[in-house]
């Protein structure tokens, strides 16, 4: 059903794209440094993020109020130690650009890997299943070249709550993204060194334009903030998964 309104829709669903790309306010990537710590005491946890401008930080003015920054001070706090986080993400990346990114990257060691990717696979109408496996290529990278025993994976996020997205086209995308969550849920059934964190609720429905950025796409550091709790929420609970002392 999908696949038949998508193309019953091509001539309106192609305009609205182009005109959204032309009239998109662009917003820089967060400042500051692509690795860093946070807390103090004892090394507790080594962080790496993989992903795309959303990973990047766009929409906040930098690290600390982004995605990474938050996310390592709230696994910091928790834990009750220094948490080392590394960052390798770039506005317009997709999947198989952040698994290029990740194998040119000089990288650190680390006990987890969070990926913040899926906008630009549902973006250029990529294939779920080549999307998978780049997702597995990136985690088995990961593991290998870090040491990484965990990756969890960030849903795609809910694109028909894109202020910036016009219907059909918010419509469309939104359940372009859902799907592909759908499949990498089913992908990851059974896996214990892997999993899928869905966005917290205040990034759907009415409330999703309150953390979002002015450029109606990206979150603001509203959202990244909501995201990161949520996101260290899952990783505490799936503590037994990175760490050799749980």
């Amino acid at each position: 059903m999908l696949g038949a309104a998508r193309l019953l829709l091509a001539p309106v669903l192609l305009w609205q794209g182009r005109q959204v790309r032309r009239r998109a306010l662009k917003l820089p990537e967060a400042a500051g440094a692509r690795a860093g710590q946070a807390g103090q005491g004892a090394l507790a946890l080594r962080l790496l993020i993989v992903g795309d401008s959303s990973g990047a930080g766009v929409g906040a003015p930098t690290q600390d109020l982004a995605l990474a920054g938050r996310l390592a001070a709230h696994l910091a706090e928790a834990l009750g130690g220094r948490v080392h986080w590394q960052l390798v993400a770039c506005t317009g990346h997709d999947s198989a650009d952040a698994r290029r990114h990740l194998a040119e990257a000089p990288l650190e060691p680390a006990d987890v890997l969070v990926t913040a990717l899926g906008v630009n696979d549902v973006v250029g109408q990529r294939r779920a299943s080549h999307c998978l496996q780049d997702l597995d290529a990136i985690h088995a990278m990961a593991a290998e070249r870090c040491g990484v025993r965990y990756s969890l994976h960030s849903a795609v996020p809910p694109m028909h709550a894109f202020p910036l997205l016009p219907q059909p086209l918010r419509w469309m995308l939104g359940a372009q993204s859902q799907r592909l969550n759908r499949r990498l849920a089913r992908h990851l059934i059974g896996r214990r060194d892997r999993g899928l964190q869905a966005l917290p609720a205040h990034l759907h429905g009415a409330a999703a334009a309150q953390h979002m950025a002015e450029d109606g796409f990206h979150p603001g550091p509203a959202g990244y903030e909501v995201w990161a709790q949520a996101l260290c929420q899952r990783l505490l609970r799936e503590r037994r998964a990175w760490s050799p002392e749980a």
